[in-house]
């Protein structure tokens, strides 16, 4: 599949896609942020109680600090607008004489953005701080920074058992890592316990392999380290969309997966927030990560289709056998049967489908059989020459019995006329003898038996009409159709025998036409499907029809024909899937089907 680059424009020459690029390691420095060059300001704030909503702050004390040193501090009192509570008075010390003085929120707030500016935010328990702390610049109008926050309880919960401290309160922590300030509810004296609590905790997952911000930030214990050393495999990675593969030591892929963006997808593999055992595991064998970046979300998930069923990933346990869906065939003989096959022939046989597994082919079939009175004996038959025997389907009247000359080439043609017209999606009949048998079995009160015969009819259904969907894609020499692109543009899909051939996209304000012919001219050739073989796996042409169904998309140029009978087997499985409006035997299936989408066809807008 050819991907146009198209930042060169229409003329430029496209990139090889079936190359993909391979990120090597890279050296410590290029992974992240060192912890030791990152400035650090550690606050501490004293409230007039636990809520912004209805609180105020009375104190704030922050300690900057980078690489062990401390860069300076700031303390200060704060007026409130209320008065301060007596029992925060017995617990801080605070009184509302200290604070008459003291200068208003919007004096302080100010000051404290401006000593912390371009910092990383450290508190413990940084939740109550940081809310109040924005609290007060809403209230200031003052902008809330993107300040990163980190929050020492968390990692102490982490880091810290219960044989060593009590619990993971400050004061606890301030003893077990031996600082020298002791926290006594004051705003900078709470900070400074905090600055020597987090240098004790970075301590600790410095001897775990974490010596960066963005580890840090990331840290949990659930992640092993050497899970946890291997995001050097993801640091590398494009901040593109596009399809990425896990590889172990022998370069044979592990896991495939596609990301709107590579390398904010892959690093979650490295971090707590990946919780699949079988992932970690699979991780822990990983060796590289390849990406291959593409220019539309629907090239990401054809490219991850083709990968899985041309490796079959271990760890893959979606689409990885998409080449083993099978059809219900109609023999082309003097008594034709239903039988259950792999692959679709060019021949006179008719063929439902494809199923996703030879048991819903085959529940389908017995569907049929349920109200068509096929044979089912597996020999070839001729009229000239019936057998002797008959089976006992001939006498429960489940079968006319042309193997013993019972039932003419003429009758027996009937038969099988309804049967083809079934699986080529002309369900209606069928669907009404089936739904007749099913009140039947209700009306006797056989229930097991009726929601074994729904399952079945809804087996036929659903396959019918998805062939029936997939059909005219798979017939149409080339289809080109167009999407708007998020940031402006167009996406461009070629599609060609229901195979995505190209795909690529057109820059916000170009002409997109000429990047449409560019597309034609590189986009893969494929040879009209000879055999019967379809050109693409029929996930690919499913995942491509999906595509171009989406409102929004408009065709472009249409080779072929794209169409679907109002009277099809999508109109049967409307009435029978559940919420569906309810089934009549005699209404118009019109009023069923949803309204259809515009496409038009022809010139794009830039």
């Amino acid at each position: 599949m050819q991907t146009l680059d198209t930042s060169r424009g229409p003329s430029g020459p496209p990139p090889d896609p079936g190359r993909p690029v391979t990120y090597t390691q890279q050296t410590f420095g290029d992974l992240g942020t060192p912890l030791s060059e990152v400035t650090f300001v550690v606050v501490d704030l004293e409230t007039t109680g636990g809520s912004p909503s209805g609180s105020q702050i009375t104190e704030v004390g922050a300690v900057k600090v980078r690489g062990g040193e401390v860069l300076g501090e700031l303390q200060t009192l704060v007026r409130p607008a209320t008065p301060i509570p007596g029992f925060i008075t017995v617990l801080t010390g605070i009184t509302n004489a200290m604070v008459v003085e003291a200068p208003p929120i919007s004096v302080v707030l100010p000051q404290f953005l401006e000593f912390a500016r371009g910092s990383v935010l450290v508190a413990h328990n940084a939740g109550f701080d940081v809310a109040f702390l924005k609290a007060a610049a809403s209230e200031t109008g003052h902008p809330w920074p993107a300040f990163p926050v980190l929050d020492t309880v968390r990692l102490a919960r982490q880091l810290v058992h219960k044989d060593e401290a009590p619990n993971h309160k400050l004061a606890s922590l301030a003893r077990l890592f031996g600082s020298v300030t002791t926290p006594d509810h004051r705003a900078l004296h709470d900070a400074r316990a905090t600055v020597d609590v987090l240098h004790g905790l970075v301590e600790r997952v410095g001897n775990l392999g974490v010596h960066t911000l963005e580890e840090l930030q990331s840290y949990s214990s659930r992640v092993s380290p050497a899970q946890r050393r291997k995001r050097v495999l993801a640091e590398g990675m494009p901040s593109a969309p596009g399809v990425y593969v896990f590889r172990d030591r022998a370069g044979t892929p592990l896991y495939v997966g596609t990301a709107t963006d590579l390398r904010r997808r892959t690093l979650t593999y490295f971090t707590a927030s990946e919780n699949r055992r079988r992932m970690a595991e699979m991780v822990g064998l990983a060796d590289s990560l390849t990406p291959i970046v593409c220019a539309t979300a629907l090239e990401a998930s054809v490219r991850e289709l083709r990968l899985i069923a041309e490796h079959k990933p271990r760890y893959n346990r979606r689409s990885r056998h998409p080449e083993k869906a099978v059809w219900v065939r109609l023999t082309d003989e003097p008594f034709p049967r239903l039988s259950v096959v792999r692959s679709v022939r060019d021949d006179r046989a008719q063929y439902a489908g494809p199923f996703g597994s030879r048991r819903t082919a085959e529940a389908a079939v017995t569907a049929l059989h349920e109200v068509l009175p096929l044979r089912q004996c597996t020999r070839r038959l001729s009229e000239r020459s019936p057998g002797s025997s008959a089976c006992v389907l001939l006498e429960i009247g489940r079968c006319g019995g042309p193997c013993v000359g019972a039932q003419s080439k003429e009758d027996y043609a009937q038969v099988a006329q309804q049967a083809g017209r079934a699986l080529v999606g002309s369900t209606t009949d069928v669907v009404a003898a089936l739904r007749s048998r099913l009140d039947e079995l209700a009306g006797q009160e056989r229930f097991e038996e009726a929601r074994t015969l729904r399952d079945r009819m809804m087996a036929l259904v659903r396959a019918t009409a998805r062939g029936q969907r997939l059909r005219p894609l798979t017939r149409s020499p080339e289809v080109v159709a167009a999407r708007r692109g998020e940031e402006g543009g167009w996406e461009l899909v070629c599609v060609r025998y229901g195979r995505l051939a190209g795909a690529c996209l057109s820059p916000r304000g170009a002409d997109p036409l000429p990047y449409v012919e560019a597309l034609r001219e590189t986009a893969e050739v494929v040879s009209r499907p000879d055999g019967g073989d379809p050109a693409a796996l029929p996930e690919e042409t499913e995942l491509v029809l999906r595509w171009l169904e989406t409102p929004g998309v408009r065709l472009v140029d249409l080779e072929g024909e794209w169409t679907c009978p109002v009277g099809g087997a999508g109109a049967s499985r409307a009435l029978l899937e559940p919420g569906a409006a309810s089934w009549s035997a005699t209404g118009d299936v019109r009023e069923h089907l949803p309204q259809p989408v515009e496409r038009p066809v022809g010139a794009l807008p830039a």
